[in-house]
């Protein structure tokens, strides 16, 4: 079944891209590529060290919370490589599956790693949450104006989901107070939200990571767009913006493109700006966004070949255990006999037999 959801999300985000190539054609993503500059580039980078930082100082302060060692320098480099493998893997959760695992072997816990991982991440996307709908509900937009065309609907929407939200959080509560395999993981879930989140010691910092690494990815949108040649307004840009980073949220992607691409061409068509150049826009962001996880790629190999040298460097210079004393070692079965002539007589066969002889002379 795992392997099924995994081929369905790459196979839709792989359509998505196919269906945005039959409609807007090829030129949106070679301009995509052509319009990029050094400086544009570079600040992007600089731009994507601060979110990489603001994030792995996050995901330390929650997995300390749930009682995980973990060091911000080996935060950082690990943080960069489940990046870079986000991006060049299909999927896009690769790469934080494999932090997760990795640390959790070194610390002996994998489950709670990947525990510590998981509420990182959801932080993260319930800041945005938080803001993408605030900004969404405010400032005007082709989904505020949707909103005001289809109140009624939308009003039904969401009490739906609300009543659901409750409903999950009555079963929870329930379920807590069970002695099952299932109540007893909800209560370690519940139990982990408090320390790793919501703890006085953790929730500042946690939230004022997510809120620098939301900016961060806004910054980076904002240089695509004026890389783009897009003149538009910060007010106007923003609710376009935060759309697109609510559809990254997505599970429908190959390495990260897809969702973005098609929800960034929807608005800004809807916008009254051109659909096109918000699918450049999407293909700049990719670009940066997968430049800046690039020193993910060195933390790879440089961990790899730390890898073979100790390996190495084992093979090399592992003693050999001596034998047991008393035990010959056993020879090849293939290995010649040879007969030895018997010595003359009253020949001294030994040093030792040679040094009595002459003392009893």
């Amino acid at each position: 079944m795992a392997r099924i959801w995994a081929w369905a999300r790459i196979l839709g985000g792989a359509g998505i891209l196919a269906f945005l190539l039959w409609r807007l054609g090829t030129g949106a993503f070679l301009d995509g590529l052509r319009v990029i500059s050094w400086p544009a580039l570079s600040l992007a980078f600089g731009i994507g060290v601060v979110t990489t930082v603001f994030s792995a100082w996050r995901w330390c302060l929650v997995a300390r919370g749930l009682g995980l060692r973990l060091s911000f320098r080996a935060a950082v480099a690990d943080y960069y490589k489940a990046l870079f493998l986000n991006a060049a893997l299909p999927g896009g959760v690769l790469g934080d599956v494999d932090r997760a695992v990795q640390h959790g072997r070194d610390e002996g816990d994998v489950a709670k790693s990947v525990r510590a991982v998981v509420l990182e991440r959801t932080a993260g996307q319930l800041v945005l949450l938080g803001v993408g709908v605030t900004v969404l509900l405010t400032v005007p937009s082709p989904v505020l104006t949707v909103l005001q065309r289809h109140g009624l609907t939308v009003a039904i929407v969401v009490s739906a989901v609300l009543a659901g939200v409750v409903l999950v959080l009555l079963a929870c509560r329930q379920l807590r107070q069970g002695g099952s395999r299932v109540a007893a993981a909800v209560r370690t879930g519940a139990a982990e939200i408090r320390t790793g989140l919501l703890s006085r010691r953790n929730w500042p910092g946690v939230t004022l990571a997510s809120v620098v690494v939301l900016a961060g990815h806004l910054a980076t949108f904002v240089v695509a767009a004026r890389a783009a040649g897009s003149s538009a307004s910060l007010t106007r840009l923003a609710p376009l913006m935060l759309l697109a980073l609510l559809a990254m949220s997505l599970p429908l992607n190959v390495g990260g493109w897809g969702p973005r691409e098609a929800v960034t061409a929807w608005a800004f068509g809807a916008a009254g700006l051109s659909a096109t150049q918000g699918l450049t826009i999407a293909v700049v962001y990719g670009v940066f966004a997968f430049v800046a996880a690039l020193p993910g790629a060195v933390v790879l190999l440089a961990r790899g070949a730390a890898r073979v040298r100790v390996a190495l460097a084992l093979r090399f210079t592992a003693p050999t255990s001596p034998a047991p004393y008393g035990v010959l070692p056993a020879l090849p079965a293939a290995l010649p006999i040879v007969p030895v002539s018997p010595a003359p007589a009253g020949a001294a066969q030994w040093p030792l037999d040679r040094e009595l002889a002459r003392a009893g002379a």
